[in-house]
C-alpha cells in the first residue's frame, strides 16, 4: 500500500539483521506503502549496501532536508504510526484496511521487522515528531518468495509535500537490498497517480494493474503494481 504525499490526493528499524540466507523463512508482517510524489531526489539509496548497514547497525541517523531526519524506528515510536496510519485507514486508499491498527498492533508489527532483519524507518520532524514512515515485508510468506519484498510509505498530513516520501523511499531501497532482497514491489492502492510518480522517479517499472480490485470510499479502486531490482537483482542466483 502506498499513499500519497500531495494535498487533495490519498496518503498512504533499520536495522539491518542477520543476512537474510541466514535468517529463517518465517511469515512476513502483514500490511505492506505510502508516498510522496513531487519532491526533489536527495539521494538517499545510492551508497553501497554494506556501508548503508553498518551504519543502520550503529544508529547513524540519515539526514533530510534542513532539519528532519530518518532513523531506525523502535516500539517507542509505535503510537505516532499507529496515528499516522489511522488517518490514512480513514481518509486515504492506499490501504484497504478499514480499521486502524492499534499502537500495541503496531508495536508489535516494528518488533517484527527488528527480528526479522527487514528495515522499519521513521522520518522525524526539526521538533523530533515523527512525520513519516517507510517499512519492507517479505512480498508474500512462502519461503520462494524470500528474496522479493514490498514498500509501504506513510506521511503524516501536516508534513506532505516536503520530500520526505521520496526520502524515506529511498532510504528505504537502500535498506532492503543490505537486508539482502533482490527485488522490491511496489502495491499502489486506489493507482494514485502521485504514488505512481514517486515509484517512477525512484526507478520502479509499471508491473501490472488490477481493475476494481478494492471497494473503499464506495467506490471501485484499481490496484498499480511497480517494481524495481535492487543489487544484482535476478543477474545471479541468490546465496545459498
Amino acid at each position: 500500500m502506498i499513499a500519497a504525499d500531495r494535498a487533495g490526493l490519498d496518503q498512504p528499524h533499520v536495522e539491518v539483521g542477520p543476512p537474510l540466507r541466514e535468517r529463517q523463512r518465517r511469515e512476513p508482517a502483514r500490511e505492506p506503502a505510502a508516498d510522496d510524489g513531487d519532491v526533489a531526489g536527495n539521494g538517499f539509496g545510492h551508497g553501497h549496501a554494506a556501508d548503508l548497514a553498518s551504519k543502520t547497525r550503529s544508529g547513524y541517523r540519515f539526514p533530510m532536508h534542513a532539519a528532519p531526519l530518518i532513523t531506525p524506528a523502535t516500539p517507542d515510536d509505535a503510537k505516532p504510526v499507529a496515528a499516522i496510519y489511522a488517518h490514512h485507514v480513514a481518509h486515504g486508499t492506499a490501504t484497504y484496511d478499514i480499521e486502524p491498527r492499534s499502537a500495541l498492533a503496531t508495536a508489535g508489527l516494528i518488533s517484527e521487522h527488528r527480528a526479522k532483519g527487514w528495515p522499519f524507518l521513521i522520518a522525524r520532524g526539526a521538533d523530533g515528531t515523527v512525520a513519516g514512515y517507510a517499512y519492507a515485508s517479505q512480498f508474500r510468506d512462502r519461503p520462494a518468495y524470500a528474496w522479493a519484498c514490498e514498500d509501504s510509505i506513510y506521511i503524516d498530513p501536516a508534513h506532505q509535500g516536503r520530500g520526505i516520501g521520496r526520502a524515506l523511499l529511498e532510504a528505504l531501497l537502500a535498506a532492503a537490498e543490505a537486508a539482502g532482497f533482490r527485488t522490491m514491489i511496489a502495491v499502489i492502492g486506489g493507482a494514485e497517480p502521485a504514488s505512481v510518480a514517486l515509484h517512477a522517479r525512484c526507478g520502479f517499472a509499471h508491473a501490472g494493474r488490477l481493475d476494481a480490485s478494492g471497494w473503499k470510499q464506495g467506490r471501485w479502486l484499481d490496484t498499480v503494481f511497480m517494481q524495481r531490482a535492487l543489487g544484482a537483482g535476478a543477474a545471479s542466483p541468490p546465496p545459498e
